[in-house]
């Protein structure tokens, strides 16, 4: 990264004491990179919105930016209220907004149906006191009617008060580079950062994207399979076709760049040392 593209880091808040020294360890040998901010995820129905906190504390204590994840789907205009009056007595400056998940076996319920609307809500409260990130899908967003559909319900996320999106990981830079054509097309002028997964362990990846929906390139799952239980290989592979991929993005004319890290350090560093980072 020659010209020091900003680049921001994603954590999920950890369930035991365990994964809270492991967490600590790899935020320390992340701040090397010296990121925008990062960001701490929101569990299915505010599940983990308490270590969401902690986790958010902690970072600005050790002296980096800090976003928490909010989600609204099942939360209550009063809810959301109080989250938002606890992270800016916190000193939380910036939010990553999103519609969210439920706990299984629940029904939708909440006073929000969109992410949209909890954008729109957080203006209402705070005015601009929050930068507003919010999610993008350049695959499609899984639930999605289509992808007119899907591109409508960012540019009412940006028309209701975002400041930026950060999208879904992907490994085609060409879905990416077209999704934020189709954007300027519409007139939609806010950064959208792509997010990136390193790639550590194959059963992991495609657990993932088989929830979330994002697309693993046939070539790289066949790759994937065809190293077996080789950890190392699929660990080499995975930095190769990463680093390739944000050069690619940075070539094009990236904003910066969002590592979903769960939590580890080793591949993100490696990825932008190999970037000149």
């Amino acid at each position: 990264m020659k010209n020091k593209l900003p680049i921001s880091l994603e954590f999920f808040p950890p369930k035991t004491e365990e994964g809270a020294v492991k967490l600590r360890a790899a935020r320390q040998k992340l701040y090397a990179l010296q990121p925008e901010f990062c960001s701490v995820t929101f569990g299915a129905g505010g599940s983990t919105q308490e270590g969401t906190l902690q986790a958010v504390k902690e970072i600005m204590a050790e002296g980096c930016p800090a976003a928490p994840h909010l989600s609204c789907i099942g939360q209550t205009r009063e809810s959301i209220r109080e989250r938002l009056v606890a992270y800016a007595a916190a000193g939380v400056q910036r939010i990553v907004a999103l519609r969210g998940d439920l706990p299984s076996g629940y029904g939708l319920g909440g006073e929000f149906r969109y992410a949209s609307e909890l954008v729109a809500f957080i203006r209402s409260e705070t005015g601009r006191q929050f930068q507003l990130e919010v999610a993008a899908y350049p695959e499609v967003h899984p639930q999605s009617k289509s992808p007119d559909a899907d591109i409508a319900a960012f540019i009412a996320k940006v028309e209701a008060g975002a400041d930026a999106g950060i999208t879904q990981y992907f490994f085609n830079a060409d879905a990416y580079l077209r999704y934020v054509e189709e954007l300027r097309k519409r007139g939609v002028s806010v950064p959208v950062v792509p997010g990136i997964m390193p790639i550590t362990s194959s059963s992991q990846l495609l657990r993932f994207s088989d929830a979330c929906g994002a697309e693993i390139p046939r070539w790289i799952r066949l790759r994937l399979q065809g190293f077996g239980d080789d950890s190392e290989s699929i660990k080499a592979f995975g930095l190769d076709v990463v680093t390739a991929l944000c050069e690619r993005l940075q070539a094009e004319g990236a904003p910066g760049i969002h590592f979903y890290t769960m939590n580890q350090a080793a591949a993100t560093l490696e990825i932008c040392r190999r970037l000149g980072r």
